[in-house]
């Protein structure tokens, strides 16, 4: 049995991963009316997240399935800037989103949910054997994982008024921090926060700009059959800024936010900041701009993007109705910071699992991180691993170059954070190869070697895999004579004519071509969905750049994929500083490449790692 505590979107994808791997799970909830809830933004996606999502449905994870089926509006962003931080970001309705999820967890026969508060995990000789809830109940397993959110002994603040409570004013998880120091598990503390929500029917959508969504959606998830993303009625959103006015407002009242008044000692996001944050550390921009975006097709209410706040419920009004359109807008829920306990992401494994307590794994915010999406997808991993661990087959290990999902795993575990993390394309050493595009062909390889998929959608995969290969060897292969009718069609899209004949793939790579453009000289292709065109058109118009970051990833992965023996004394390697010693002992890295992006390990250390590991292999004995 797994026990799985918390069905935020981190605890919802651990829950559906144990149980595709084959294990029986129980998910515990303080409210069933809360699973898979949005307390910040409906949305899903955006730059960086975006590319979870696709990596999270390529490991058979259920986020991208529900979004595809709760967009309100779907956006590409950064479409004009190439393939590797182009993001799609969809709004989603967040009431049919609850229901669509909680109907997935109850349609899954090995998944069973439950209404209640964990508030003690036991162990036995370091191993997890049994959870103890409010009510008393003592349920015996064999892992756990911890999905707790912002719950974990979660305390809101609105000016000076302060108390426990978990998000949108449900109950906190008040006693579960207790048990896990005993455990020796170290704990954080951080802070987020959330803007008011208005009713629609009280603004003026005339004085705000309109944001349309895109023509054509690509969907998320695999599941997900392209013709539905076309007849989605999208609604629109809106943009609206900050003026000098807001400012005078928010700044005139500084002292009584709770950010401001000393009441908050948790760390908050550096990327998502309180508009109050804003003002202070942006002092010269004169606007902040906002989104104005919708909570759901039968909901009144709206949620302002950019306009979190911790002020006082006076104020909240006060600095609302300087906004363009809502000098007569009704606040439906005021804004709130909430802190909350969190793990200590440097007492994690590559794996998400707790050192030090077997049996034990942690996923999403209460692993440090922010946002739903990161939270999903350590939830999948957390979840596969403690199942994969009851099973006892190998675990999954996620790897940084070939996964945003590995590269956020190893920046918490090897660096650990100060604030709520969050995913950027920024932190990719390998971008172009690691796009939305071609999630599916860089991980779901990894989710069928452990039993995240089942065969049907393997044959798919490996046959979508065929189809683009295919493509792209046709490209590659097929002439273009300098004819009229050629020439014709490039000049119409301002490309300079042919004298002599090439192949399409070499005026595909051409910066002013695209796929679609080349389709009245290439009558005879076949046909492609929209996400295989893409994926044709980024690896031929890019072939040199993918194949150079291919060939820096394989030798990367010669020394990042080195083990490191399990009991290796590193205070008797001479020549590494004790620092490294130190740091390497706490930490027990798994590879050399997680070893040598551990905080206090230097490219010299690591040379003498690689050094003393070399003497060993050839039987030299202690370095």
């Amino acid at each position: 049995m797994i026990i799985i505590i918390g069905a935020g979107h981190a605890g919802v994808e651990a829950a559906m991963a144990a149980a595709r791997v084959g294990c029986d799970v129980m998910l515990f909830t303080l409210s069933l009316d809360a699973v898979a809830n949005m307390p910040c933004n409906p949305s899903i996606g955006g730059s960086g997240k975006g590319h979870l999502v696709y990596e999270t449905d390529a490991l058979g994870g259920v986020m991208g399935r529900a979004a595809d089926l709760c967009t309100l509006e779907s956006r590409t962003l950064n479409e004009s800037r190439g393939s590797a931080v182009r993001s799609k970001r969809v709004q989603a309705d967040r009431a049919k989103y609850h229901r669509t999820v909680l109907s997935m967890l109850q349609n899954e026969p090995k998944i069973k949910l439950c209404q209640g508060e964990i508030v003690a995990i036991e162990t036995e000789r370091g191993r997890v054997t049994a959870v103890k809830t409010r009510l008393g109940a003592r349920v015996e397993c064999n892992a756990v994982v911890i999905a707790t959110g912002t719950y974990l002994s979660g305390h809101v603040h609105v000016g000076d008024i302060n108390y426990p409570a978990g998000p949108d004013g449900s109950l906190p998880a008040s006693m579960l921090s207790e048990s896990l120091r005993g455990l020796g598990v170290p704990l954080m503390r951080f802070k987020t926060g959330t803007p008011v929500r208005v009713s629609a029917k009280t603004v003026d959508f005339s004085e705000m700009e309109v944001q349309y969504g895109e023509e054509h959606p690509v969907p998320f998830s695999y599941y997900t059959d392209e013709g539905y993303m076309d007849g989605v009625v999208q609604t629109p959103c809106h943009i609206v800024y900050t003026n000098a006015d807001t400012h005078r407002v928010i700044l005139d009242n500084l002292t009584r936010s709770a950010m401001y008044s000393g009441n908050i000692h948790g760390r908050g996001p550096r990327y998502c900041p309180s508009i109050e944050d804003k003002l202070v550390r942006f002092a010269d921009k004169e606007r902040h701009q906002l989104f104005v975006e919708p909570m759901g097709k039968g909901s009144d209410e709206l949620y302002i993007g950019g306009f979190s706040t911790s002020m006082p419920v006076d104020v909240q009004y006060a600095m609302l109705r300087t906004l363009p359109g809502f000098a007569n807008a009704h606040i439906t829920r005021h804004a709130y910071a909430i802190e909350y306990d969190c793990l200590d992401p440097l007492s994690l494994t590559a794996t998400l699992s707790v050192r030090g307590v077997e049996g034990l794994y942690s996923a999403g915010q209460s692993n440090g991180t922010s946002g739903y999406e990161e939270a999903a997808a350590q939830g999948l991993v957390a979840g596969a691993n403690a199942a994969l661990y009851e099973r006892g087959l190998p675990p999954l290990v996620v790897p940084r170059s070939s996964s945003y999902i590995g590269i956020m795993i190893d920046d918490l575990v090897t660096k650990g954070t100060r604030e709520p993390y969050r995913i950027m394309t920024s932190r990719s050493e390998y971008r172009l190869v690691m796009r939305q595009d071609n999630a599916d062909a860089r991980l779901t390889p990894l989710a069928h070697a452990a039993h995240l998929i089942d065969g049907e959608r393997w044959d798919a995969f490996e046959s979508k895999m065929a189809v683009i290969e295919a493509e792209i060897a046709r490209l590659l292969h097929t002439g273009v004579a300098p004819t009229d009718a050629v020439n014709a069609c490039l000049t119409s899209h301002m490309s300079s004519p042919i004298v002599a004949g090439c192949t399409l793939a070499e005026l595909l790579r051409r910066p002013e071509l695209d796929y679609e453009a080349l389709l009245p000289i290439d009558v005879t292709r076949p046909a492609l969905s929209a996400s295989a065109i893409r994926t044709v058109e980024t690896s031929v118009k890019y072939e040199g750049y993918i194949k150079r970051q291919n060939e820096a990833i394989r030798r990367a992965r010669a020394r990042e994929d080195m083990a490191l023996p399990a009991d290796i004394d590193y205070k008797e390697i001479r020549g590494l500083s004790l620092e490294a010693a130190e740091k390497l002992s706490a930490h027990r890295p798994l590879s050399v490449g997680e070893a040598s992006r551990l905080d206090g390990v230097t490219p010299a250390d690591m040379s003498v790692l690689l050094i003393y590991l070399g003497s060993k292999s050839e039987g030299r004995g202690t370095f």
